[in-house]
């Protein structure tokens, strides 16, 4: 029997064209139909039934690398001189603690799902039960890793050995890993922050489990020249040298590639992630070569620390950066045509996570949501799938379902107290301007 409805909706397809009229069934967390509408769709009798009109229901969105530990931290990172993670993040994320890390995970968690965001990735950082707490409650579906690092001179709340750092993951994994619909990855935060016995400690125990790995990967100029000094070739190189790299594998940022690091990539059928604000101060990735390589690309935000969690913005970017980076120089005006950017941002996230998400088709996970098109930036529009690349924003976000059920109605957060939320943010601002 059908668990919910949406009646008379316009539907984003896999091929990227609309369906007009539709009715979405949905039943035991899985779309079970999609068939043209009949006003007996739309009877008080049949269920639950979210009314359609006016509106566009689409796949959710998969953000694939963000930062819970970092969510305090907006406003405090643009303009700010280099080598921001060893001056403002990685001294604010040792002054966490579970209160902290809570909040954090609420208000991203709000930040998700009033944007749109299904699915997400968390990088790794601490205290992660507390937010793997609040995860659960959101309904959100994520991917939960601890930050994993045993670099000397840590200040003392973070510093670990290389088996205190896997032990800190296992622990989450025992506990949270299928919980909800959460599930755990095992992570490196930074080769350069990473003994080699830690790599292939976390190798090792990630492949034993069959849990995801990620790490952050070719993001700066120095990590590159490390290796070529200390191991004479390049860190996705190295990896593969120690046996680390899979289809299981997650790298992130992935900006100052080789040619033999692409070829690595797609190789061992590894899974990379651009997050287009934050990478515009490091370099521009070469995306079109990944994805001629058929090597599977998503997009994340990099937490709210680099800009906030709307992939809306991060879709907008990552067009104009590929434009003028790789498709004015060769007069290609489709270099990146919203149509590709939109697969990465849904169904490519949803492969990189793993999950049978990311396309409204019949048996797929039902994570979608749906955009209010009867507003003056959308409607009337000439092309549909193009308009939502250059003018949806967060705002235009109405319904939010993941596994069927009912995260945000109307702009209404079901699943989370919002007003609460935000009465105990103000209060821990007010309390850090003392």
């Amino acid at each position: 029997m059908c668990e919910l409805k949406i009646a008379d909706a316009s539907v984003l397809c896999p091929d990227m064209t609309v369906a007009q009229h539709q009715t979405i069934e949905i039943s035991e967390g899985k779309i079970s139909a999609i068939h043209d509408y009949s006003p007996q769709d739309s009877a008080a009798d049949r269920g639950c039934i979210l009314d359609g009109r006016g509106k566009l229901v689409m796949p959710g969105l998969a953000d694939c690398h963000m930062h819970t530990g970092q969510q305090l931290l907006k406003g405090r990172v643009l303009d700010e001189l280099p080598m921001i993670w060893t001056r403002i993040m990685l001294p604010f994320e040792s002054t966490l603690d579970e209160k902290t890390m809570a909040l954090s995970a609420k208000l991203a968690a709000l930040e998700m799902i009033k944007s749109g965001t299904t699915a997400f990735i968390d990088a790794g950082s601490y205290f992660m039960e507390a937010a793997a707490q609040v995860y659960v409650q959101s309904g959100l579906r994520g991917i939960l890793s601890a930050s994993t690092m045993d670099e000397p001179g840590l200040p003392a709340s973070i510093a670990q050995s290389a088996q205190e750092a896997v032990a800190q993951t296992d622990r989450l994994y025992d506990r949270f890993h299928g919980k909800g619909r959460l599930k755990v990855a095992y992570a490196l935060r930074s080769l350069l922050s990473c003994s080699e016995s830690l790599i292939l400690q976390v190798s090792e125990k990630s492949k034993s489990r069959g849990a995801l790995l990620q790490a952050h990967m070719n993001e700066y100029p120095n990590e590159i020249n490390f290796y070529l000094q200390n191991k004479h070739m390049r860190p996705l190189e190295y990896l593969q040298e120690l046996g680390v790299l899979d289809g299981r594998f997650i790298s992130a940022h992935s900006l100052l590639l080789s040619e033999k690091e692409k070829d690595i990539l797609a190789a061992r059928d590894v899974k990379v992630c651009h997050c287009p604000f934050s990478n515009c101060g490091k370099a521009v990735p070469d995306t079109p070569a990944l994805l001629s390589r058929g090597i599977c690309t998503g997009l994340g935000t990099d937490g709210a620390a680099h800009g906030g969690l709307s992939l809306w913005n991060e879709m907008k970017i990552f067009r104009s950066v590929m434009n003028v980076e790789k498709g004015a120089p060769a007069a290609e005006a489709a270099v990146m045509p919203a149509q590709t950017v939109l697969r990465m941002a849904t169904e490519n996230g949803y492969r990189l996570m793993h999950e049978n998400g990311g396309r409204l088709e019949v048996g797929g996970t039902a994570d979608m949501i749906t955009i209010n098109l009867r507003q003056p930036h959308l409607y009337p529009t000439g092309n549909l799938v193009n308009t939502l690349l250059e003018c949806v924003c967060a705002s235009d976000v109405c319904d939010s379902i993941v596994g069927g059920q009912i995260l945000m109605q109307d702009r209404h957060v079901l699943t989370l107290d919002e007003e609460a939320v935000m009465d105990e943010a103000a209060q821990w601002l007010e309390r850090r301007e003392k």
